[in-house]
């Protein structure tokens, strides 16, 4: 591995100490069995659907899912920076994004099994918290709300991690609660199926609690509040909005509504949330009714680059991603946050070399991941041009780097600050209001001139 990797071992030897402790999140990815070197543009991988693949490489191509090579390298760069994490986040979507009669039952779990089976042979010792993503069952999106075939092989799969008690609650509704490895009576984590929540699942569409979810995780809330626990969220599909197409919600807006409302409720014993499915690095704040920062939520980049076909969106590709949390070990605290990546075009001319992209106290000046933190980041996204077009970059892990301009901070503005639908629609029609009718092109030129100088 890179001198980069060896330099970033020391910094975690001189950071390291009995309070402070650090664990991977991975998600998204999405493995293409199918995914082949070839000169012929319609053979590459199935995931890049009737999209011609030109210059595949070894390690994958921005118009597909994760060839084979390209999650052994994520999974032992993980063990090369941090090998011994207090444990790993590991939040779903597996399987590559090709139409239902092209994968089934057999195929999503045989998937799911090859990568079980790579973390545990890379760390096996290692504590794995994992969560199922809307392409973790067959059919894709329509997880159910009771014991099925899939829910009950992923808990054989996973029973080295899960506890014995976990087991039935997971068979279940692919939801568990459980303490934090290392931690005795002071932390926990609650690891969600918000895939009952995506608006693509037509089987929960007309319930008012699938599987009473929102019920349990209200109890585990309040249970953890009276033992004097602090808790993290985990899950996969994330409230809120896409940000990088406007009005574009995951949830349902009734499901939506509720988990806000717990979170602002519960708020002082959750100490952070960690979702994915964006493939993209971003994050969420929650306010209190008086406007205070109560909560935030980090949402990890995914390991496929695959570049979505969702309908608006420019650019929607990204390099491949991995994220380490440093945490307070006493209270579940996020201290700071770590994201790696891979430059696939680089990857493919030369050779895979995982480095550290940002560190988050460093790149936006603040001194830990704290909802007020998290808020401080948001107001130098919103009022600095900087901040903005750093972040920007971040957000496809540094490969989308064009301007981001007015219409564009605010889709990503918006979506950061109000995870509810009404506010959120506020926002985006105020802030288009808000603009002068005049061109900003000079003036943005010149910004991020400044910033290209200050960098």
């Amino acid at each position: 591995m890179s001198s980069v990797i060896f330099q970033l071992l020391a910094v975690y030897t001189v950071f390291t100490s009995s309070e402070r402790g650090y664990f991977w999140h991975l998600t998204d990815l999405h493995l293409d069995p199918n995914y082949t070197v070839t000169t012929d543009p319609g053979k590459v991988c199935p995931s890049a659907g009737d999209q011609a693949v030109t210059n595949a490489g070894k390690w994958g191509n921005y118009l597909c899912d994760s060839p084979g090579s390209l999650i052994n390298s994520s999974i032992y760069a993980m063990k090369t920076i941090l090998p011994d994490p207090d444990f790993i986040l590991w939040t779903g979507d597996d399987t590559p994004h090709v139409p239902n009669e092209k994968l089934g039952e057999k195929a999503v779990l045989e998937i799911v099994e090859w990568l079980t089976t790579l973390i545990l042979q890379v760390f096996p010792e290692t504590k794995v918290y994992p969560a199922l993503g809307n392409h973790d069952f067959h059919p894709k999106n329509q997880l159910p709300t009771q014991n099925n075939s899939i829910y009950y092989r992923m808990s054989e799969l996973w029973s080295p991690w899960l506890k014995q008690e976990s087991i039935p609650m997971f068979q279940k509704g692919a939801f568990y609660s459980e303490q934090v490895m290392n931690i005795e009576n002071v932390g926990r984590i609650i690891v969600l199926n918000t895939n009952l929540y995506y608006d693509s699942n037509s089987i929960t569409a007309n319930m008012e609690d699938p599987g009473g979810q929102f019920v349990w995780l209200e109890n585990q809330l309040s249970d953890a509040s009276q033992k004097g626990e602090k808790v993290y969220i985990v899950g996969h599909v994330p409230p809120g909005y896409f940000e990088k197409k406007r009005g574009k919600p995951w949830f349902r807006e009734n499901f939506n509504k509720r988990y806000v409302e717990i979170i602002q409720k519960h708020h002082k014993v959750i100490q952070g949330q960690f979702f994915g499915h964006h493939h993209t690095d971003s994050f969420r704040m929650f306010y209190s009714t008086s406007g205070d920062p109560i909560g935030s939520m980090f949402i990890a980049p995914g390991v496929s680059p695959w570049k979505t076909t969702l309908p608006g969106v420019a650019n929607g590709a990204n390099n491949p991603g991995i994220r380490v949390f440093e945490y307070d070990r006493k209270n579940l605290q996020v201290l700071d946050m770590v994201t790696y990546y891979l430059n696939l075009t680089f990857a493919n001319l030369e050779s895979p070399r995982w480095e550290k992209e940002y560190r988050l106290t460093e790149a936006f000046l603040v001194p830990n991941g704290s909802p007020q933190s998290m808020h401080k980041v948001l107001e130098k996204i919103s009022k600095d041009q900087c901040f903005l077009q750093k972040y920007y970059e971040y957000n496809s892990v540094s490969y989308d780097l064009e301007t981001c301009e007015e219409s564009c901070k605010i889709d990503h503005v918006c979506a950061i600050r109000e995870v509810g639908f009404t506010k959120y629609d506020e926002c985006v029609k105020n802030s288009i209001s808000s603009l002068k009718p005049v061109s900003h092109i000079a003036t943005m030129m010149m910004m991020m001139m400044l910033c290209l100088f200050l960098k």
